[in-house]
């Protein structure tokens, strides 16, 4: 029965994650993802209470699989390897929800722990390097990832954000803050 709500889940955030990026977060209410998934909304109330709820899942989710792979004993390169599958697999959508409705999703508490997380993926790709020429690449290599995501990106492949990432975070295979 677990595996059964998990999925009603899951299909409940792809669901408003689609409808948000059609009418945006403030456009889109419960009862139309309801009639989107084709059940009452007394059955959505079920696993979310409010649209707030349903984001914020998204955000818990987005930490969670962060922490893993923050837990992860890495390099620079292997770690945003695994970031862009993250992106690209499961969390681009969110990215873009979030870049979208900034001022309306302020108030989601559950976003505040995102910032810090991403903060020490930004530590950790910098490879222990505190110049500011690692500070950039890191930063640099991390919006090619995350670039798709937003709304009228350029459509880039995946593959190849990911590659212009890694040169951009360690050119000449040379490691973060390595005499670039």
């Amino acid at each position: 029965m677990a595996g059964r709500r998990t999925d009603t889940r899951e299909r409940i955030q792809r669901v408003a994650l689609e409808l948000f990026a059609e009418q945006g977060y403030e456009g889109s209410s419960l009862r139309e993802i309801a009639e989107r998934l084709d059940v009452t909304k007394a059955a959505l109330y079920y696993h979310f209470r409010t649209k707030e709820d349903i984001v914020s899942s998204l955000l818990e989710d987005w930490g969670t699989a962060l922490d893993d792979l923050l837990a992860r004993e890495t390099g620079p390169a292997e770690l945003l390897t695994a970031y862009a599958g993250l992106v690209e697999t499961r969390f681009g959508p969110v990215m873009g929800l979030v870049q979208r409705n900034t001022s309306a999703l302020k108030a989601i508490a559950a976003g505040a722990g995102l910032a810090d997380r991403m903060l020490r993926l930004h530590e950790r790709l910098r490879g222990g390097s505190a110049d500011p020429e690692s500070d950039l690449r890191a930063r640099l290599a991390l919006v090619a990832v995350q670039l798709n995501s937003a709304e009228g990106g350029p459509g880039t492949p995946p593959a190849v954000a990911l590659a212009v990432a890694l040169d951009v975070l360690s050119p000449d295979g040379k490691p973060a803050g390595a005499g670039t």
